[in-house]
């Protein structure tokens, strides 16, 4: 069984209790100020992690322009696309983990398919100069 195997499973389901609570919270709170509070709660786990990893001298966190860049573009998809749950959901949208987890992993799977052409694209341009 692969290393990252565990992780993919505890993050499916961690997803997938994300839209459940999206669902729930969508009946009763606005997308702009859930959205914030969805984020805000998020970004507050993560800091507890990294402070958790400093004080245990776990800490090993690399740091690039590139990946800040990504990593931001990544922090609006995820900012927009909780927005958008909780407008989808806000205007009586179903509720299907099997669906939310597909739609995932298509897009998922075009990411890297994007990302691997763009390599190869790269690197066959660094041969040819």
């Amino acid at each position: 069984m692969a290393a990252w195997f565990w992780y993919a499973v505890v993050a499916a389901v961690l997803y997938g209790a994300h839209q459940i609570f999206t669902r729930l919270a969508a009946e009763r709170i606005g997308e702009g100020l859930g959205g914030f509070v969805v984020e805000a709660s998020a970004a507050l786990s993560i800091l507890l992690y990294l402070v958790f990893l400093w004080f245990s001298k776990g800490w090993n966190q690399k740091f690039s322009a590139s990946g800040f860049n990504y990593s931001l573009l990544t922090g609006v998809c995820v900012g927009a696309g909780t927005i958008a749950f909780f407008l989808l959901f806000q205007r009586g949208g179903p509720l299907d983990i099997s669906e939310v987890v597909a739609v995932r992993f298509i897009c998922s799977l075009s990411a890297i398919s994007f990302c691997s052409a763009a390599r190869i694209s790269f690197r066959a341009s660094a041969v040819v100069q």
